[in-house]
């Protein structure tokens, strides 16, 4: 499957933007759950949030949103 350019500038630019604050929201509740001694399930937040957040900002650099690849129209 080819991932063919699907949002323009703007729409890249909205999904680098939430890319990088999933990242970075990831690592503030990865230092969380290192301070309160955590579980291990309470991990999955902060790995869910990094992978978002990483897959957001593929999404952004690549110009490719999987989104509107299943027909969807997003408004941005």
């Amino acid at each position: 499957m080819a991932l063919e350019c699907n949002i323009d500038a703007r729409g890249k630019a909205v999904r680098l933007r939430l890319g990088l604050m999933g990242v970075l929201s990831s690592l503030g509740l990865a230092a969380a759950c290192l301070l309160i001694s955590a579980p291990d399930l309470a991990w999955i937040v902060p790995a869910g949030a990094f992978i978002g957040g990483a897959f957001a900002i593929f999404e952004g650099r690549t110009g490719w949103c999987v989104v509107r690849a299943l027909g969807f129209r997003t408004p941005i």
